[in-house]
């Protein structure tokens, strides 16, 4: 075995920072996860709206990436991206994703799964025309997850498009939202000794059952 991984499997954490048990969490999942996001914003956590995206492919395989988080509410988790991407595609075939948000610093995971459906065009349109113009152009720059010779792809189509539609660029057609709504969560925090604390929330009824599970 070599010395780099040796070195890795060697790694160790204690998880000290907090606590979840049931008596203080939130008998709403959305509203817990409010809560957390919020704080790990106050904490100034790097990109506390990443989030990893996992879906599946017809063929059982599955993929992940991370996208950010764009809204949420009482519907579900929102974000942006190109249709006809890899994952649009998977998510045409199979509308059902997980999603998990690791907040580092504050020793911090949430998984969610649901099944996904495509936001309203309105919604669509009005978060792409409240980005900036660069990131407009680049919409309908970049054909995602296509095979490309080079980034002079990227800045050719870039300078064609800036040119095409100057500082009025439409939604492109293969670019929305996605809305994941949630039937599974699970809120993670990370405790001494690897007993951390593990709460799963599954929908009961008009409701939701909360359970804790064994980390």
């Amino acid at each position: 075995m070599s010395e780099p991984n040796q070195n890795i499997a060697d790694l160790r954490k204690s998880y000290e920072r907090a606590e979840l048990n049931e008596d203080a969490s939130h008998a709403d999942p959305m509203q817990q996860f409010d809560q957390w996001l919020k704080e790990a914003i106050a904490a100034k956590v790097p990109e506390p709206n990443a989030m990893t995206l996992a879906t599946v492919a017809g063929n059982g395989r599955p993929s992940t990436r991370v996208v950010l988080i764009k809204g949420y509410d009482e519907r579900g988790m929102v974000w942006y991206t190109n249709y006809d991407s890899r994952k649009g595609q998977e998510l045409a075939t199979n509308p059902f994703a997980a999603l998990q948000f690791h907040w580092v610093e504050l020793e911090r995971v949430v998984r969610i799964e649901g099944q996904v459906e495509k936001v309203s065009a309105e919604e669509s349109d009005e978060y792409f025309h409240s980005r900036p113009l660069d990131s407009r152009i680049g919409a309908w720059a970049s054909p995602q997850s296509e095979v490309i010779s080079g980034r002079s792809v990227l800045v050719a189509n870039a300078a064609k498009y800036g040119a095409k539609f100057l500082l009025q660029p439409p939604r492109p057609p293969h670019w929305g939202g996605y809305r994941l709504k949630p039937d599974n969560w699970q809120f993670w925090q990370g405790r001494k000794s690897r007993l951390h604390d593990r709460l799963r929330y599954t929908q009961d009824g008009a409701g939701w059952l909360r359970e804790r599970l064994a980390p």
